[in-house]
């Protein structure tokens, strides 16, 4: 079939497009594929062996290697980065997948980037900015920022995150642990060092009102058994003010204020974090024992929640410009 001619899309003689949407500026490599009702936007990249299904849908300047397969119902919003032989699943669990719905379409988000082999399961969204590994097996939606790798994958850390190294030579090698006072990078995180008394008869450790604890909790939940790969938080509050202390093993905390990302390590009765409104939270790589103890200033309000990412970029925007 001869392939479609278009103002301002190079296509290589070896390779064949029928569709009518591709936007100016974008290349198509040798031996690729644009089926008819594809839709590429504009300074795209294809490289060699890539098929591009009718429903898929490519935004603007994304980056395609060779040898991957685009089935209906995958999205790659602007700037996004595709390594070579990824595979974006049509349905986990039969030879002749139906019709894409809701449920099977994989969105991701724009900037984000895919290393070469990685494996992206049907239904999932990768976040905006995010990093997958090369060879990672995805199986679980990725949130914004993060870096996943492994089979299956899991967080293990976050693109531009400043991180908390501690100096203390009885803690772990290459972890990372707070120091106490406001974050630099982060207004609206603060550090809390919390006194621990311990003795013969064990340990304590306690909070008081303007002594430590920086508001009157009207609430308070604890978070444990939380299998490894698990992701908690994923939100921000409006005007819930939270403060965390680890009361046993440990967890990872990954906050953003919108502009800039911080990252460091929950392990000791000893530390508090206390996180003020319009500050985005992931807790993540939770060891098995992992009690966390969290006080709020208010008590549970769904409409408090800013639970899309993209629209708290909004709002933090929004924020700063009135």
């Amino acid at each position: 079939m001869s392939p479609l001619l278009l103002k301002g899309v190079f296509v290589h003689p070896a390779a064949i497009n029928e569709s009518p949407e591709v936007g100016p500026g974008t290349s198509v490599s040798a031996f690729s594929h644009l089926l008819a009702g594809a839709r590429i936007g504009e300074n795209c990249c294809i490289g060699q062996h890539v098929v591009v299904e009718r429903g898929a849908i490519i935004g603007n300047r994304v980056q395609i290697k060779f040898g991957v397969y685009l089935g209906d119902g995958v999205t790659l919003e602007d700037d996004v980065f595709i390594g070579a032989n990824v595979t974006f699943a049509n349905n986990s669990l039969t030879l002749h997948p139906p019709s894409p719905t809701p449920q099977n379409r994989i969105v991701v988000q724009r900037g984000a980037s895919i290393g070469a082999n990685a494996t992206i399961l049907p239904g999932l969204h990768i976040g905006s900015h995010a990093r997958i590994e090369a060879g990672a097996v995805v199986t679980r939606d990725v949130p914004p920022h993060a870096i996943v790798s492994g089979n299956p994958a899991i967080i293990r850390s976050y693109v531009h995150a400043s991180k908390e190294v501690s100096t203390d030579p009885d803690k772990r090698p290459n972890s990372f642990h707070p120091e106490p006072g406001p974050v630099p990078s982060l207004r609206g995180l603060a550090i809390v060092p919390i006194p621990l008394i311990s003795d013969l008869r064990g340990s304590l450790s306690f909070a008081e009102i303007d002594k430590g604890l920086p508001f009157v909790p009207k609430r308070y939940f604890t978070i444990f058994d939380v299998p490894t790969p698990e992701v908690r938080g994923e939100h921000a509050h409006r005007q819930l003010h939270q403060f965390l202390v680890v009361l046993h093993g440990q967890c990872r905390v990954a906050a953003d204020d919108g502009t800039h990302r911080w990252e460091t390590v929950l392990d000791s009765p000893r530390t508090g974090l206390h996180v003020s409104p319009y500050i985005w939270l992931n807790l993540f790589g939770f060891s098995r024992d992992c009690v966390l103890l969290v006080l709020a200033s208010d008590v549970y309000q769904e409409n408090d929640y800013i639970r899309d990412y993209n629209e708290f970029e909004r709002l933090v925007a929004a924020r700063s410009r009135g």
